[in-house]
């Protein structure tokens, strides 16, 4: 490079301009004077970073043990002495005794975190790891990882920070309850190292960038504070730690759940495949230091380990930037790096004074992630424990003490309540934003950029008459058969051949189910709206401060639906938000007690986001809490919670909802289960007609293999209350034409797979559903009753309509009515006693 490029670079990072990736790849290979005004300008962001937290000179770290629950991984990395074979550790795992010890120890020096560390799902590759975990009652390794996490809380009152290595988005909720903080190394996202024979990460599945990067956004999406970092100087170039560095800024600004990055430098050790490399040099490092502290800007904090080099140099590490030492054990060395002891104390605190700061205690998660949605309730007796509440960082004075660690006693209504009709507005919305908009949310600003440049590279099909034409033939010949480029013609089509797209589908509409407009005689109960997914498009989310939340009582909701039956209801469906104080026996409990006050009544109840919840809150597997609510009594699931079965269009919708492939999951199982459900898709927001399509297909496939959808939903977005079009990300809903497209386009692409195709009087409105009733739709779902969640989000509609009043719009659309259950069979005639039941 140039030393005009470098004079060009260090110039624009000095004035703050926003770096592109060349000239961070050109400030990374900075040495003598240019790095030394690059630590300057580094060291700068870093201490408006700090005044901006009010915590200005203060540099932290935590005081921990390092607990080696296994050496064993299913990975090969070159430079690692930290996995080992069978042969040579004595067991392979430690054992609950050895890990309280561990911990004791550490609580009784003052330490507060207690660092889990092992190898990636060791029971993949070792049979001594199956053995062990199976006599000892685990299913993996993660299940054990869970058990000692909650040992050391309710033994020691230290607090956990695990890193586990590779991680679900599953997995992530079973252990965001036992753990304050989590983590795992990015290390680099450089493809080469990890697919090309010979490097360092070939040959280690958990190694692959694409992999590492998924976990670090699903820590984000489910609002787990997360430590990562980079190793640099294992044989990445500056070009692919430039892009590693972007790729952190890339996830932690649009989610906010990095609470720290760790820049590590390759240290050589023996008796590995990297033995004869090169340690990095130190100004390698400290340039590599310094960018990622100027890339990722004054509020991410940036660490470097103190035991990697001498402790004079920590000064240097200062000065390039760090604003935390990390992990800072009394007790325990530092198993990933053990020729490299950790300084004491003392040492490190005089020598940060001398640098001109000072050393403090932190917890395991920093202050701003010391809170909800961040922080599990159940954690958080033991943080207050252990906190100074004027700062966020550690009490120093505070030695950790056991405390219970629990789900909430005393059932769904131990959560406290609100009436529902004061929690709203005259007009059925919400009264104000949920008071943690930014934490729930995430940046908004990176949402536009992402949407704006998604929306630039889309473009609708080319089309000529011949290829309407025949798309529209194919339709009407062989509707389950179209081709993806068929349906997407078909799905942006206008005028006459929307015209003729409706009446193909209204054809086979009454082919399949002939003239009768069904619906159902419901209602529908948002039994909390108290919730902490953090979904953007979402207006009914509060937090449970918030003056608008609300949860009802099990008795309230006993109640309505007793009153439901009583005016001829034969279906309640009940759904909430994921409140943080939700016991996982309530979603049994509440189904229990509407059967118990109304034994007849078809109770419909849990989107695959709650079963999910329910699944982690009471242990159990999926197939293990289905059983258990059907057992209760539940009849169906909605399939709600899908909204667009894209993940690139998930994330920028719902940041904390559960991924495609985990909703299948929950679909799928429930119907292996006996469960039956509806399916849906919610469109028009952030989406476009190739979603559609592709979503479609979802549908289609799963119920080829499993025949446990009842019907699919169509559900517009409605965009007037909903944060992510007030933030300028989604656009107003769909059109009246698309409205029309895809209504007529699931008949047509369900056709032999799912008969009744429901439109949502809620959200289009009568003149909107007789258009669709012309075009495919059989049935206009249900009376509600009651329906929270579309009047908070600005639906006009009302949220309950008569019998008579869904009559009419059959009638308007030409055809009659009919009710009927909620599988879509005919409804009994009910005793007239049955109906004054009190």
């Amino acid at each position: 490079m140039t030393t005009t490029a470098m004079r060009r670079a260090l110039k624009r990072a000095d004035d703050g301009k926003t770096l592109d990736p060349a000239e961070v790849e050109v400030l990374l290979a900075a040495s003598g004077d240019a790095l030394t005004a690059l630590m300057a300008t580094a060291a700068r962001v870093r201490d408006q970073g700090l005044a901006d937290a009010g915590r200005s000179g203060i540099v932290t770290y935590s005081k921990k043990v390092f607990i080696p629950l296994t050496r064993l991984c299913r990975d090969r990395c070159h430079y690692c002495t930290f996995a080992t074979t069978p042969g040579r550790v004595h067991s392979p795992y430690l054992s609950p005794d050895e890990v309280l010890k561990i911990a004791r120890e550490g609580a009784a020096l003052g330490c507060k975190e207690a660092l889990f560390t092992l190898g990636d799902a060791p029971e993949d590759r070792w049979d001594a790891a199956k053995t062990w975990l199976e006599e000892a009652g685990y299913d993996s390794t993660l299940d054990y990882v869970r058990a000692m996490a909650i040992r050391v809380l309710e033994e020691t009152g230290l607090l956990p920070h695990l890193n586990p290595g590779v991680m679900s988005w599953q997995d992530l909720q079973r252990l965001k309850p036992v753990a304050p903080s989590m983590g795992m190394m990015l290390e680099t996202t450089s493809r080469r190292l990890f697919e090309e024979k010979g490097q360092p990460h070939y040959g280690s599945p958990d190694k692959d960038p694409a992999i590492r990067l998924r976990v670090l956004e699903d820590a984000g999406r489910s609002n787990v504070p997360f430590t990562t970092g980079l190793l640099v100087g294992i044989g990445e170039n500056l070009q692919e730690r430039a892009d590693s560095i972007f790729a952190l800024r890339k996830i932690a600004r649009q989610y906010g759940g990095i609470q720290e990055v760790i820049i590590q430098g390759f240290r050589v050790k023996p008796d590995t495949a990297m033995r004869n490399d090169a340690d990095i040099p130190l100004d390698e490092w400290l340039a590599a230091i310094a960018v990622t502290r100027i890339v990722l800007g004054p509020r991410m904090r940036v660490q470097a380990p103190p035991n990697l080099v001498d402790l004079a140099e920590c000064k240097l590490l200062l000065d390039a930037g760090v604003d935390d030492f990390g992990g800072v054990s009394p007790l325990t060395p530092d198993h990933v790096n053990p020729e490299r002891p950790w300084p004491q104390i003392d040492d490190l605190t005089k020598v940060t004074a001398a640098a001109g700061f000072t050393l403090r205690e932190r917890l395991t998660a920093h202050p701003e992630y010391l809170r909800e949605p961040w922080l599990d309730p159940r954690l958080i007796s033991h943080v207050e424990a252990l906190v100074d509440p004027e700062t966020g960082l550690a009490d120093e004075a505070a030695f950790p003490k056991g405390l219970p660690w629990q789900e909430p006693d005393g059932g769904w209504d131990s959560v406290g309540r609100t009436d529902l009709h004061t929690a709203i507005d005259t007009e059925g919305r919400r009264t104000e934003t949920r008071s943690d908009f930014d934490a729930a949310y995430g940046d908004w600003d990176v949402l536009r950029e992402d949407v704006a440049a998604r929306r630039a590279g889309e473009s609708k099909p080319e089309r000529i008459d011949a290829d309407v034409k025949a798309a529209l033939a194919a339709a009407a010949d062989d509707p389950a058969g179209l081709s993806d480029a068929q349906a997407l013609t078909l799905m942006t089509v206008t005028g006459t051949a929307l015209d003729e797209l409706a009446r193909i589908a209204d054809d086979l509409r009454k082919e399949v189910v002939g003239d009768d407009v069904t619906y159902v005689v419901n209602r529908n109960i948002n039994f909390t709206n108290v919730c902490y997914t953090g979904c953007r498009f979402c207006a009914f989310a509060q937090r449970r401060t918030d003056a608008d939340a609300y949860s009802l009582s099990m008795d309230e909701v006993a109640q309505r639906a007793e009153e439901a039956w009583v005016i001829g209801a034969t279906e309640v469906c009940m759904q909430g938000g994921i409140h943080p104080d939700l016991p996982g026996t309530a979603y049994a409990d509440l189904v229990r007690a509407v059967k118990e006050r109304v034994p007849q009544m078809h109770v419909h109840a849990y989107s695959p986001m709650e079963i999910v919840n329910g699944s982690v809150r009471t242990g159990l597997s999926i197939e293990e809490f289905l059983i258990s609510v059907k057992e209760a009594g539940l009849d169906s699931i909605p399939g709600t919670a899908a909204e667009i079965l894209d993940d690139d269009v998930r994330w920028i919708l719902t940041k904390g909802k559960l991924p495609t492939a985990s909703w299948i999951e929950v679909i799928s199982t429930a119907h292996k289960v006996g469960l039956p459900s509806s399916s849906t898709m919610m469109y028009g927001h952030v989406d476009a007609p190739h979603h559609w399509v592709q979503h479609l297909r979802t549908i289609a496939e799963v119920q080829d293999q499993t025949g446990g959808f009842t019907e699919f939903v169509l559900l517009p977005f409605i965009h007037t209350n909903s944060p992510i079009y007030l933030a300028g990300v989604a656009r107003p809903g769909p059109t009246y034409d698309e409205n029309r497209a895809v209504h007529a386009m699931s008949r047509i692409m369900l056709h032999g797979r799912i008969d009744n195709i429901q439109c949502s009087w809620v959200k289009l409105g009568t003149d909107g559903c007789v258009a669709v009733l012309n075009g495919g739709v059989n049935d206009i779902g249900g009376t509600l009753m009651e329906e929270t969640i579309s009047r908070m989000a600005g639906s006009k509609h009302g949220s309950r309509k008569s019998i008579e009043e869904l009559t009419a719009m059959a009638t308007a659309a030409g055809r009659p009515a009919r009710q009927r259950t909620t599988t879509y069979g005919e409804v009994p005639v009910r005793p007239h006693s049955e109906l004054e039941l009190a």
